[in-house]
């Protein structure tokens, strides 16, 4: 490969422009530069709404509150709901399902039995295959909208 001779007057220019030592002025595009999307997280959710349910600025589409419900009742009830929601095309919707009985004595009769059983189990049925596939994230909620005993459910686009 052979170089290109540079002629008298490039050579010049160059050397005049290295001796200001000023940087050199990118030219601006016509076109405005493209913004990038945010990337999606591992749960389907990009992070700018990631961010927005952390701060609690979305406001949930519908919720559903399974406080006084058995546990039976409470996962038929949570697996009809949320189907019909996706159904309706909601993308967040609230599940509250309380914190359980915050208090500590352990001698209470109450205590004999577990507490905050739908706490602990919704994750469990958001799990399950019928429902994982409606779901694109799940959340605890801000406080705003019930904090530790709620949680936002993110549905997957209706297809």
């Amino acid at each position: 490969m052979t170089r290109r001779t540079t002629s008298d007057e490039e050579r010049k220019l160059f050397e005049l422009t290295f001796k200001e030592g000023r940087p050199i002025r990118a030219i601006a595009s016509k076109q405005p530069a493209k913004r990038k999307a945010a990337a999606a997280g591992p749960s389907g959710v990009n992070g700018v709404t990631q961010e927005r349910l952390r701060r609690g600025l979305i406001e949930p589409d519908a919720r559903i509150d399974l406080h006084g419900m058995t546990q039976h009742a409470a996962h038929r009830t949570l697996f009809t709901w949320l189907t019909t929601a996706h159904r309706n095309g909601h993308r967040l919707v609230l599940v509250i399902t309380g914190k359980g009985n915050p208090k500590n004595d352990e001698n209470a009769s109450w205590m004999m039995s577990p507490h905050g059983v739908l706490k602990q189990m919704a994750p469990r049925w958001l799990n399950e295959p019928e429902l994982a596939a409606l779901i694109a994230s799940v959340r605890p909620a801000h406080a705003k909208h019930g904090g530790g005993g709620a949680l936002y459910v993110y549905l997957r686009k209706k297809k």
